[in-house]
């Protein structure tokens, strides 16, 4: 019964709330989009995820290749894109249901060792 009434008390009074985390993800979403552009990383600007899919190709890594450098040299963990099927490969997946100061250390990372590949 407990979720019932948290339930009914979203649909009541939880607009305000909603419309404050869809503004959040929304400049995270944009924050991470421009970031992996700035650092050479082509990409879709997701709309509808809270995933960003860009595409390392022109790093010469293969996607577990480049998780796993990234991973190890700038502790940045990201998703290698061939996870999800042969076509995710060249692609790694980045999250950023996370806080933007995360976000940003993350990127600053990633540009540093795109940067120095």
């Amino acid at each position: 019964i407990t979720a019932q009434l948290a339930a009914v008390e979203a649909l009541r009074h939880g607009e305000k709330y909603m419309k404050k985390m869809v503004s959040e993800y929304d400049k995270r979403r944009h924050l991470i989009y421009d970031g992996l552009q700035k650092a050479g990383l082509k990409c879709f600007e997701p709309k509808g995820a809270f995933y960003i899919f860009p595409d390392i190709t022109s790093t010469g890594l293969t996607s577990e290749e480049f998780a796993e450098k990234i991973l190890m040299q700038e502790h940045v963990a990201l998703v290698p894109g061939n996870a999800f099927g042969d076509c995710g490969e060249g692609f790694v997946r980045c999250s950023y249901a996370t806080s933007v100061e995360q976000i940003s250390e993350a990127l600053a990372r990633i540009e540093h060792f795109v940067s120095h590949l």
